[in-house]
């Protein structure tokens, strides 16, 4: 009866269009989270790690997608394609984060499943980290009331000092994301994921070409966004484009290094 379920909600998910992503509802800009692309040196070793921790194995084809509340997890391993030069330390996005109901359950039940788990800062018990093979770290954290037992959480940006202020603004104005403090740090919110900056001695290196190769925002009307951007002087590094699955995108680099990739899925369906 269980996989039963499991056919039926996978029927009608597809049918829906949510297979591709379990995104929340958009901002006012019309700009949720969508996700991280890694540049995997080994798709089903890590595809494994992604599913251990709670994912849900998204749709074949040549990139594997593993489906989280509020991110894709998208690894690709394509032929030719040369290998990632480096993992998320050192980059402008330091690390990613998931919030799970209960960390030292979840320790638990990831290491006996060979998840690298490690410890959280100062012996912190709703905190720890996985970094995988691959070289990408994810902070998890703790949060006993959400109604899921995963979900993506943050992006850490690690930026000098000087443009922090700056890099919160651009994202508020380019997508809508909302400033706050956490924790006194400086933060932006964007549905399913809250943007962190944290300060780095130097400029860190761009994410294209790392593991974390991109992240990706979905946005409701493509084409209107792109000309925002182009009205905001953004140049796009690759032009508007639809595939067959009727998915269109373009790609832009926020001014620190960020490669972002923006989506316009069909009928999607946002979780409450």
């Amino acid at each position: 009866m269980k996989r039963l379920t499991l056919a039926l909600w996978l029927v009608s998910s597809l049918t829906a269009g949510a297979a591709w992503a379990q995104p929340y509802a958009p901002n006012e800009s019309g700009v949720t989270m969508g996700h991280w692309h890694l540049n995997s040196s080994d798709v089903e070793a890590n595809k494994k790690i992604f599913l251990a921790m709670g994912g849900t194995q998204g749709e074949p084809g040549p990139l594997q997608r593993v489906i989280f509340p509020g991110v894709m997890v998208i690894l690709n391993q394509q032929a030719g394609a040369p290998p990632a030069t480096g993992g998320t330390v050192g980059s402008v996005v330091n690390h990613v984060g998931f919030i799970v109901q209960d960390v030292q359950e979840s320790v638990a039940k990831w290491k006996a499943a060979g998840v690298p788990v490690q410890p959280g800062n100062n012996g912190r018990l709703d905190q720890a980290y996985v970094t995988t093979p691959d070289g990408l770290r994810i902070e998890i954290l703790e949060n006993k009331s959400q109604n899921v037992p995963i979900r993506h959480e943050h992006v850490h940006f690690f930026l000098p000092e000087s443009v922090i202020a700056e890099s919160q603004a651009w994202y508020g104005k380019i997508f809508g994301a909302k400033a706050s403090l956490r924790n006194n740090a400086p933060v932006a919110d964007i549905p399913g994921a809250q943007l962190r900056f944290n300060k780095a001695e130097t400029a860190q290196a761009p994410t294209k070409g790392r593991i974390l190769d991109h992240i990706g925002f979905d946005v409701t009307d493509l084409p209107a966004f792109i000309k925002k951007l182009e009205a905001a002087g953004i140049k796009l590094d690759r032009p508007y484009t639809k595939n067959a699955a009727g998915v269109a995108l373009a790609f832009i680099t926020d001014p620190w290094g960020t490669y972002i990739e923006l989506n316009e899925r069909p009928k999607p369906v946002y979780l409450p």
